[in-house]
């Protein structure tokens, strides 16, 4: 019998968060990240009806896998801008990486490195405001690119 490693539960950070049940090494796959691969506009129309939450991750050839449709527990994992994982490509899928040793009851997190079409809005600002808390938190999860750009 193999035993859970990872589960979902309320988070400090933001609604529903992802945590270590087990350790993981550093360079240790946690989870793939799963979900209907789709373009863009019809996953940033379904997020717009489910606004505070985001279950999207983009793909480097520009399409995205929507975890709000076929997805798993890792549309849960939280942004943090001191992330203790990575994602990490691999064609169509993704799959997050320990970056660090994780003990059991951490909350896992990645930096989302948002990035926008056109200008940082107020509006924008307002929507992707970080929670971390990190000691060097940008107050943001928003990518460098998209605020300098």
């Amino acid at each position: 019998m193999r035993l859970r490693r990872i589960t979902a539960r309320r988070s400090r950070a933001h609604g529903m968060g992802l945590f270590a049940l087990q350790p993981f090494a550093a360079g240790e796959r946690v989870i793939g990240y799963k979900g209907e691969v789709t373009g863009w506009r019809r996953a940033a129309a379904r997020q717009r009806s489910e606004v505070g939450h985001t279950f999207v991750f983009g793909l480097s050839d520009g399409r995205a896998i929507d975890g709000s449709r076929g997805g798993n527990s890792g549309r849960f994992l939280n942004h943090a801008c001191a992330p203790n994982c990575e994602a990490i490509e691999t064609g169509e899928r993704v799959f997050i990486h320990a970056l660090a040793a994780i003990t059991p009851g951490k909350e896992l997190f990645i930096d989302y490195g948002l990035l926008v079409d056109g200008a940082v809005t107020d509006d924008i600002r307002t929507q992707c405001k970080c929670h971390c808390g990190a000691s060097g938190c940008r107050r943001t999860m928003l990518g460098n690119k998209a605020e300098s750009g």
